[in-house]
């Protein structure tokens, strides 16, 4: 086509972004008509002074250096992750650290080096946390430049894409289907230009601009295209404003994040009052060696703590950042891995996600006796007129590329709300007409004949448009009414290889597949039970859902493919999923999905999708590989799933040591560990134990109550050791006399404690493999070597005296160790979590 609209301005046109057809429906401009930019203010924030006159051409260079001199930049920091110094902080600065801190360097004044070892683990420990933490940014901002968008903006009379950080103020920048406005602007060039605006106002329904209406950042395009000019950069843009990140707009929810918030609350409250006792019973009330007395009231309040907990869920959230971000996934916000974990309903948008991007024209059915050469002019020339057209259009566009010289007169582009886009043409002859094409049961009334034909090619997954003629102006709200069919376009979708399997993961996984699509349902049901899905042959069409959410949530319970659903809808499903107690991840790509992304409890972008839904989305896959699901949730599962069995053995350590305070306040006898001893336990029972289990595979589905279920095995497996311990000490102590008693009578009582940690560290370690029972194993046989080589005996002052307390201990022990796997037991069944 030689021309494409009647009003044309002077100097460089857009190129493919933004540019279009002139006059057009509901209102448009022609493209590039100048408007003064600051003739009407924004409401939200007004314009002072006045912006500059919109250059269709962009800023010069010499301009662009006069603004980044000014510091006239857009430089939010664009932050994928926490600063280096801030991972630091977090990691050093905690309210443990500085008790334990404080705690060893009393240690290394009073006692022996020995004693102070838990002071070295914490400083190993946490440098451990801050190197993985680190690994971890540096994966996420690697990645996070990988999948940045770079807006298009039109300089010294060119359009170039550049950094969001790279725009100052006044850049033209040019806007189509699925962009996300990064400054804040005011119109210049608008054809059809509909922004939702949902994210900031709350407004639901897009907004048509016309030039000289503001746009504001954190906002994003639904249908149309146009070009805006920058007025508020940086930190003075609206979203800058809203928050310092201004691309998220929802926070994960992280129950284990607040649930080891919730314990540790209450462990620092335990621990005061029994301190203070503990304190008091070892200083004042036993008249013992200073210096002892004081390690010894050390040796109990240290194991209260369970700072590794903390720690160890930093650890496994970073590493599952950097096994995903090998994989070509972004993460970006940390706590989704554990979302991921929780998910029972995936959400599928057919296009883009089951199938790939492209599609190919497979045939043309004329109608009516339509001259099949013509409809092709027709095809051509529709799709020469959007500038930025989806991927059935640009299907079209392939087979049919533009020969006819006829002008476009007026341009609708596509919407997936009314599901058809449309153009005006002045055919050269002197005649005019209005084109429409879509989804054939948008456009055709029902019980139209052609709709037999079309439902046919649908079942066999084949996508058809109508090429329909309309005898109204396309800004007639009733464009879409008797309109005369002319043309079926049949389009073969391309299925991602690697769909089946991936279906077939979840299926195995118990997590309920649901395809929701803008396309005809009998279509989409079609290509998925190609693809193997359950339930594909029940197909729902979603104009007959119904609107009330119980009923919907019923609907969407018993069935798995879903068609012509609306963008509203697809968030409204969500919502009624949501309501059922399921948790939701919702994938898509395009900008119809933006909503339902939101507010979806996990939202999952492909790479290649529009800026606005990577925005939105908490996991974005930058490889656009559908196949890289399973690997996000197995990844989500094994972090929670393990620090969940791990939290259990740090808790128990936490609720006997409270209880053994406890026990020796009230008894008013020395407290039998020092340190090391405890020390030692911690190690072989829990920190290098739970280093290995918080690592492994682990497929089993996440459950909620993360607190209840914890503490329902960490309070009774606590008790049962604390009291196991005590007794046997207590034994000890009519046993052993002389000097030396009080080394034998700790070494039977470690010896006690030991062994029940152990079994609750077996319990804890199953199902079994091999490298679990050799785990298990290998920290027993550390243990016995303690107790043999005489230096480290001397080391950790352990000495086993005579044969009939070690086995009175051990006997004990076992007792314990049955009754924790009872209790277990009942509480599995008593109190299912």
């Amino acid at each position: 086509m030689t021309q494409r609209a009647e009003t044309e301005s002077e100097g460089p046109r857009p190129t493919g972004r933004g540019g279009g057809a002139g006059a057009g429906a509901a209102g448009r401009a022609p493209v590039g008509t100048a408007i003064d930019a600051g003739s009407e203010l924004d409401p939200v924030h007004p314009i002072k002074p006045p912006a500059p006159r919109f250059k269709p051409g962009g800023l010069s260079t010499a301009e662009v250096a006069e603004r980044v001199a000014r510091g006239e930049v857009n430089d939010v920091p664009v932050r994928s992750s926490r600063s280096t110094s801030e991972i630091v902080r977090a990691n050093v600065f905690t309210r443990f650290n500085a008790i334990i801190g404080v705690l060893w360097v009393i240690m290394l004044i009073v006692a022996p080096i020995q004693d102070s070892l838990f002071g070295f683990v914490i400083i190993a420990n946490t440098g451990i946390g801050i190197i993985q933490e680190l690994r971890a940014k540096k994966t996420l901002d690697g990645l996070a430049v990988i999948g940045e968008a770079k807006p298009s903006v039109r300089r010294d009379g060119a359009t170039g894409e550049i950094s969001t950080s790279e725009i100052v103020l006044d850049d033209v920048i040019e806007l189509g289907p699925g962009d996300k406005v990064v400054v804040d602007g005011i119109v210049g060039e608008a054809d059809g230009l509909e922004i939702d605006e949902s994210l900031l106002t709350g407004e639901a329904d897009p907004v048509l601009k016309k030039p000289g209406d503001p746009v504001m950042s954190g906002s994003f395009v639904v249908a149309g295209g146009g070009a805006f000019t920058a007025t508020k950069v940086g930190r003075e843009a609206y979203a800058a404003q809203l928050a310092e990140e201004a691309s998220r707009f929802t926070l994960v929810h992280s129950e284990l994040r607040s649930g080891i918030s919730t314990i540790l609350k209450y462990v620092t409250w335990m621990m005061i009052p029994t301190s203070i006792g503990l304190i008091i019973s070892q200083l004042v009330v036993k008249d013992n060696n200073l210096k002892d007395a004081i390690a010894r009231t050390v040796g109990g309040i240290v194991p209260m703590i369970p700072e590794g907990l903390v720690l160890l869920t930093s650890v496994a959230f970073a590493i599952g950042v950097i096994r995903l971000g090998r994989k070509q996934c972004l993460v970006q916000e940390l706590p989704a891995i554990e979302g991921l974990a929780r998910v029972d309903v995936v959400c599928l948008d057919k296009t883009g996600t089951l199938t790939e991007g492209g599609m190919d024209v497979t045939e043309l059915r004329p109608l009516g006796g339509a001259d099949p050469a013509y409809v092709q002019k027709v095809l051509g020339a529709l799709g020469e007129s959007d500038p930025r057209p989806n991927a059935s259009l640009q299907a079209i566009i392939d087979a049919y590329p533009d020969s006819a010289d006829w002008r476009c007169t007026e341009s609708l582009p596509f919407s997936s709300a009314r599901k058809y886009s449309g153009a005006g043409f002045s055919e050269g002859d002197g005649e005019n007409n209005t084109w429409l094409l879509g989804a054939p049961d948008v456009l055709l009334p029902a019980g139209d004949p052609a709709l037999d034909e079309i439902n046919a090619l649908n079942e066999e997954g084949l996508r058809v448009l109508l090429l329909a003629r309309s005898g109204r102006e396309l800004d007639d709200p009733a464009v879409a009414v008797g309109v005369k069919p002319t043309a079926l376009v049949v389009l073969e979708q391309r299925l991602r290889p690697d769909a089946a399997d991936t279906l077939r993961y979840f299926e195995d996984q118990d997590v309920k597949t649901k395809v929701i699509s803008g396309d005809n349902a009998v279509s989409v049901g079609a290509v998925a039970g190609k693809l193997g899905l359950p339930g594909a042959q029940n197909t729902v069409d979603a104009r007959k859902l119904p609107t009330d959410q119980v009923e919907m949530a019923r609907v969407l319970d018993e069935n798995a493919v879903f068609g012509r659903v609306t963008p509203q809808q697809k968030r409204d499903m969500v919502a009624a999923l949501q309501s059922k107690g399921h948790t939701v991840a919702m994938t898509g790509d395009g900008v119809n999905d933006v909503l339902a992304l939101k507010d979806a409890d996990i939202g999952v972008s492909m790479g290649s999708g529009s800026e606005a839904t990577r925005a939105v989305a908490q996991i974005v896959l930058l490889n656009n590989s559908f196949s890289t699901l399973p690997s996000v949730v197995a990844e989500g599962r094994r972090v929670i799933g393990n620090i969940t069995r791990v939290a259990t053995l740090f808790l128990t350590k936490t609720v006997y040591s409270v209880l053994l305070a406890v026990l020796v306040v009230c008894s008013q006898v020395e407290y039998p560990f020092l340190p090391r001893h405890l020390t030692l336990l911690s190690t072989l029972t829990i920190g290098i134990p739970a280093f290995f289990l918080a690592l492994a595979p682990n497929k089993e589905r996440a459950k909620p109550h993360f607190v209840k279920r914890v503490m329902r095995y960490a309070i009774p497996g606590g008790v049962i050791a604390a009291v196991a311990t005590f007794v046997t000490y207590l034994i000890a102590r009519h046993h052993y006399s002389g000097p030396n008693a009080l080394e034998a009578e700790t070494s039977a009582a470690t010896l006690a404690l030991f062994l029940t940690s152990m079994w609750v560290l077996a319990i804890i370690a199953r199902p079994y493999t091999w490298w679990r029972v050799a785990l298990v194993g290998a920290m027993g046989a550390a243990f016995l070597i303690v107790l043999v080589v005489p230096w480290l005996q001397e080391f950790f002052e352990l000495k086993l005296v005579g044969a009939a307390m070690p086995w009175t201990a051990v006997g004990i022990a076992v007792i314990a160790a049955a009754l924790i796997e009872f209790t277990f037991r009942w509480v599995d069944r008593k109190f299912p979590a």
